[in-house]
């Protein structure tokens, strides 16, 4: 079935095609067909930054369809819980929004439902859809993506970061700033989101690819030569990625003018503008000689596996947040780059917004397979230790032998 970007089709018209779509592809035995229009009502959780664009989607969706929309204030903090413990009982909202890499975990434990994007899925980045796309299906309508970058402050370095880490250090250095360079890290847990782009310029990755091109849990990368490499080099850089340096410290040294260059993502512009720096956004140097590729995070829409308003629930995600409207806005609230591609040019007309969009021309999809439960500790403890003196070689074979014996047991 392919969904229509002008809506022309009436929910009860979609009823019967679209549920036996949805109850297929969920393996729900609830009943998807008890939402036909008026009398309707589609819970959507959502957190504050949200609600006021939602709820304007939401008037106008319940205007044309006769569907009550009900949005709920959600924390972020909470919300990929309170849904994993409610949703199996069938109290769970019918729309949950959320962060792509939910996604694996919630597939393993049947609370979420594919998604009928149709012809839309075309108008989303490449990125956006490979992001939401798990075991060839997609389950999420994205609205943002987002990347770290380079913040640069152009007073202390009017030129362009530099291509490669040796040279972004030198002219670090060269400002006789306290730090060349500043990134989070959280002293002996690490920080290996932030230092992921470094580590991919060696060629290192996490997990290997299936012949879908989706990561494949079975197939443990992490180990090899090339994230060896990656780690003796890592142990060589400990005067400058520092352990202490927490992201609080990084970013007062970032807005004092002690740090030339700040690795980090769109969520810190605001105060670096605020705080009446200069910025300029580049992409991440390599250290390794090959692109360096940043996590890219997707934020989008999920639907109930559970819900009995899974017609009307695909319909309003489809039609009324994946379009443009409602992705500018979402952009405008935010200030991260839509998902879909139109907006996402708009928004690029921002200085900052493009900077962060080339920066992540190269950005991989987190990975949001249940395997990643077993890699993010074990991963940034093992950095943090080699950062510290620890053996480079030693204690990378360690980790990812340690990995893969725990993915081995959660099987």
């Amino acid at each position: 079935m392919l969904v229509k970007p002008k809506r022309i089709l009436a929910i009860g018209a979609l009823v019967t095609s679209a549920a036996l779509l949805l109850s297929g592809c969920s393996g729900s035995s609830d009943d998807k067909s008890a939402d036909s229009g008026n009398g309707t009502t589609l819970t959507v959780w959502v957190d504050s930054d949200r609600l006021a664009v939602l709820k304007t989607a939401a008037e106008e969706y319940s205007k044309e369809q006769g569907v009550t929309i009900k949005l709920v204030d959600k924390s972020i903090e909470t919300m990929k819980a309170d849904f994993a413990r409610e949703a199996p009982t069938g109290k769970g909202p019918d729309i949950i929004m959320g962060a792509h890499d939910w996604i694996g975990g919630y597939v393993a434990d049947g609370i979420i439902s594919p998604i009928e994007l149709g012809d839309k899925a075309s108008e989303f980045s490449d990125v956006a859809i490979n992001a939401v796309t798990y075991d060839s299906k997609i389950y999420q309508v994205p609205y943002a993506v987002e990347n770290i970058g380079i913040l640069r402050n152009t007073e202390l370095v009017p030129d362009a970061t530099p291509a490669t880490w040796d040279e972004m250090i030198a002219a670090g250095r060269a400002t006789g700033k306290k730090y060349p360079f500043v990134v989070t890290q959280n002293g002996p847990e690490g920080d290996p989101y932030h230092v992921y782009p470094l580590q991919s310029s060696f060629g290192s990755s996490i997990f290997g690819l299936d012949d879908k091109g989706e990561y494949n849990p079975d197939d443990l990368t992490i180990g090899n030569a090339e994230g060896v490499a990656f780690a003796n080099w890592l142990g060589t850089v400990g005067d400058v990625i520092q352990g202490d340096i927490s992201g609080d410290v990084a970013k007062q040294a970032f807005l004092d003018g002690e740090a030339p260059f700040w690795l980090t993502g769109p969520w810190s512009v605001k105060e670096a503008q605020d705080a009446g720096i200069k910025l300029a956004v580049d992409p991440i140097p390599s250290a390794g000689g090959q692109e360096a590729n940043p996590f890219a995070g997707v934020k989008g829409f999920y639907i109930n596996s559970k819900s009995k308003n899974a017609v009307a629930a695909n319909d309003f995600l489809v039609n009324f947040i994946a379009t443009d409207k409602i992705q500018t806005a979402l952009f405008e609230q935010g200030g991260v780059l839509p998902a879909m591609t139109s907006a996402a040019d708009k928004a690029a007309s921002d200085p900052t917004v493009e900077g962060f969009k080339n920066a992540g021309k190269n950005a991989i999809p987190m990975p949001s397979i249940p395997a990643m439960a077993d890699v993010w500790t074990p991963w940034g403890i093992a950095e943090g230790d080699i950062l510290t003196g620890a053996d480079p070689t030693a204690t990378w074979s360690k980790l990812a032998t340690d990995i893969q014996a725990a993915i081995d047991e959660s099987k």
